[in-house]
């Protein structure tokens, strides 16, 4: 038996026909460079999850696979969103090696960060986290939006490590028990610190992206705070019932004092202040049903039990290795 651990690094892709022929050999110099320092087997290998591309970025990912065997890769029946395609890559791969260290096709992150999570791991931790130390890169209005994501997904009761995606080391031993979880809706780097195990974190420095576009704009952050929130915590509910409790006892004050001015002849005729009133208590009404309505939404959706996603192709399969040879006669 080897004493090395296998290491399986889970890389999901979007439309990444740009960047992969770019970051694709930075990821097997490293796996190389890991295995000559006698920390990682042989065995280890690079799985690329194709998260229902509409480019050639599986087509690409079937070349790389039939040109060295480290490449493998696997892909969805369709797009699922990046926390599904991870998901998808961890559960492939946990009964495969012996640790994982998932990230991002866009070599933003820091890919030497990986030395220093494997000696982490061989040091006893079973999680470590990729935490970014600057965003120098970023633009001012990124880095205060990202940094206010991490403190209010915190206020809102939702553990997430501070500077923390998805770039993170983790045991097979850890993925075996977080197979258990059986949510549909989806939120890794909320899910992980519940697992719990001996973790630690690896700092780095977030680069440009090396070519294309973001997949990630500031809408889908937005969605992510909310899926995020709504998926780890019902606190939000929680302040709906203290707000309610104020609105009420501040609606009940004004009961009274209707009552005692029309009891003492004071009342003045006037529509603004009622206007006003009917307003706000239906916008705060209509906001405390929509989070409400969330809740009850992802409930529904958790009831059906739906995969949270489906693979539709392996790169070791027969008949796609058998596809590629024709694809490289023609």
């Amino acid at each position: 038996m080897d004493a090395k651990p296998i290491l399986w690094i889970v890389i999901p892709c979007y439309n990444e026909q740009e960047v992969l022929p770019v970051t694709s050999p930075m990821f097997l110099k490293k796996i190389i460079e890991l295995r000559d320092k006698g920390k990682i087997s042989d065995k280890s290998r690079i799985l690329f999850v194709d998260d229902g591309s509409e480019d050639d970025t599986w087509k690409l990912i079937g070349e790389l696979a039939c040109r060295d065997e480290h490449y493998i890769g696997i892909c969805q029946s369709r797009n699922r969103g990046h926390q599904n395609a991870v998901l998808a890559g961890l559960m492939e791969a946990k009964d495969r090696c012996d640790v994982t260290i998932s990230i991002d096709c866009d070599g933003q992150d820091d890919i030497n960060a990986m030395d220093n999570m494997i000696d982490e791991y061989l040091g006893g931790c079973e999680i470590v986290y990729g935490v970014r130390s600057k965003r120098a890169t970023d633009t001012m209005f990124k880095r205060k939006t990202a940094e206010g994501f991490y403190r209010f997904m915190n206020s809102m009761g939702t553990e997430v490590i501070y500077n923390h995606a998805d770039y993170r080391l983790v045991s097979a031993r850890v993925l075996q028990h977080f197979a258990d979880y059986k949510e549909v809706n989806v939120f890794l780097r909320g899910m992980f610190p519940l697992v719990g195990f001996k973790s630690t974190s690896v700092c780095y420095e977030r680069k440009e992206r090396i070519a294309g576009e973001s997949h990630y704009p500031i809408r889908k952050m937005v969605a992510l705070a909310i899926d995020g929130i709504t998926s780890m915590s019902v606190r939000p509910i929680n302040y709906i019932a203290g707000f309610g409790a104020i609105v009420g006892f501040l609606g009940f004050i004004g009961v009274i004092w209707a009552v005692a001015g029309a009891m003492t002849g004071h009342t003045v005729d006037g529509w603004a202040s009622i206007v006003c009133i009917i307003c706000f208590l239906g916008g705060i009404q209509l906001l405390c049903l929509g989070i409400i309505g969330g809740y009850v939404g992802k409930t529904y959706m958790e009831s059906k039990h739906r995969p949270g996603y489906i693979i539709s192709d392996r790169t070791w399969q027969p008949y796609q290795r058998k596809y590629m040879e024709e694809t490289d006669e023609e």
